[in-house]
């Protein structure tokens, strides 16, 4: 009998461009400038609807939503390195991402009031509607891109972007090793934002990072700094290219950190202090790729104040005229609680309608 090394495994960390805006001429990636202006516009729109979309919740004129300030390389800068033939599977924290896919601000307007209307997103059928439970899109994402194999779309992938918290789920296991099994052309984006919900990282797992996690499942994995546009876009570009090879699926944690509140339910002075929350300002990913832009002399500030002008407008915009329609049911939650009719819901109906006029009447 012997005792021998059967394989060894590291986990690379990658960092391009660092927050003072300093960038590694050698791992730069090739990104033309049309494309880094692209990225810029949906990071500054995706900062400024979050901000709005926070303000009309705190007025009352939008239910509870997820913060995604602080977070937008992360899931801005993925989908710049897919294709529209591609499959986008998010959770609930990618705004910025579904922007660049293609999903009108109206939609996401509406999916916040509580209109499962905002889900159908005719200009982009493969992006797939927000997922509000950890981990369940994950194995649709392995389905959907080994599925897109059998049916003959050798270069379709799909990209599955998921949080920290979804890695303690059963889902998150499983769909890597099916994708594992399977050699699935698969993106697995894990946005490790440091907390699920209240529950920091270092009480979700004992591994040093969550990257080292595609170890087990036999494919790579590789820890980017989530902040850094530059990085997170080549790890995101070499797995796709990787997958669209055969080569199988690619796990990527992408450490960055979430600025404000996990939803607007829910109050984050009581699990993590101020000073932490201002360390990571430094690192704000809309600063440092503003400073590499300009460096590269393709943006200035008058761009950017003109920008944001064109950006106000749109919003003011949109919001108006969500803020306009009238023509939904206000009692549709209940026609498809069931597939058929049932007194219990019609009850039910009943006394919400009735409650509803006699609140109207009065003028509440």
């Amino acid at each position: 009998m012997t005792l021998h090394t059967l394989d060894t495994f590291s986990i690379d960390y990658l960092q391009i461009l660092d927050e003072k805006g300093n960038v590694d001429k050698s791992l730069e990636p090739d990104i033309s400038s049309e494309d880094l202006l692209k990225l810029h516009y949906y990071m500054t729109f995706s900062r400024m609807v979050d901000s709005r979309m926070l303000n009309l919740q705190r007025q009352g004129r939008l239910g509870t939503l997820p913060a995604a300030t602080g977070q937008e390389a992360s899931f801005c800068a993925p989908v710049l390195a897919i294709k529209d033939t591609d499959w986008f599977v998010g959770s609930y924290r990618e705004l910025g991402g579904r922007l660049m896919r293609g999903e009108p601000l109206l939609n996401i307007l509406h999916f916040y009031n509580g209109f499962e209307e905002g889900s159908l997103n005719l200009k982009s059928p493969r992006t797939l509607p927000v997922s509000i439970i950890l981990a369940s899109q994950l194995p649709h994402a392995v389905g959907l891109a080994y599925g897109s194999r059998l049916q003959g779309e050798k270069d379709t992938v799909a990209l599955a972007v998921f949080g920290d918290g979804s890695t303690s789920e059963g889902d998150f296991h499983e769909a890597l090793n099916f994708a594992g099994v399977l050699n699935a052309p698969v993106i697995f984006l894990c946005q490790n934002n440091q907390f699920a919900i209240s529950t920091p990282r270092k009480l979700q797992t004992k591994s040093a990072t969550i990257a080292q996690k595609a170890i087990a499942y036999g494919m790579p994995g590789i820890q980017v700094d989530g902040n850094d546009p530059l990085a997170v876009y080549k790890a995101v570009d070499d797995a796709v290219k990787r997958a669209r090879e055969n080569k199988g699926p690619s796990l990527i944690e992408a450490v960055t950190y979430r600025m404000l509140m996990h939803t607007t339910a829910d109050d984050p002075t009581r699990y993590r202090d101020d000073a932490q929350v201002e360390s990571w300002k430094v690192k704000d990913p809309l600063k440092r790729f503003f400073k590499y832009l300009t460096g590269k002399q393709i943006w200035d500030e008058k761009k950017q104040i003109d920008l944001e002008k064109e950006l106000k407008q749109t919003i003011d915009q949109t919001v108006k005229e969500f803020e306009s329609k009238k023509e939904f049911k206000p009692d549709a939650p209940f026609d498809h609680v069931f597939g058929n009719s049932f007194y219990l819901i019609d009850q039910q109906r009943a006394q919400f309608l009735d409650q509803l006029k006699i609140e109207s009447e009065k003028g509440d």
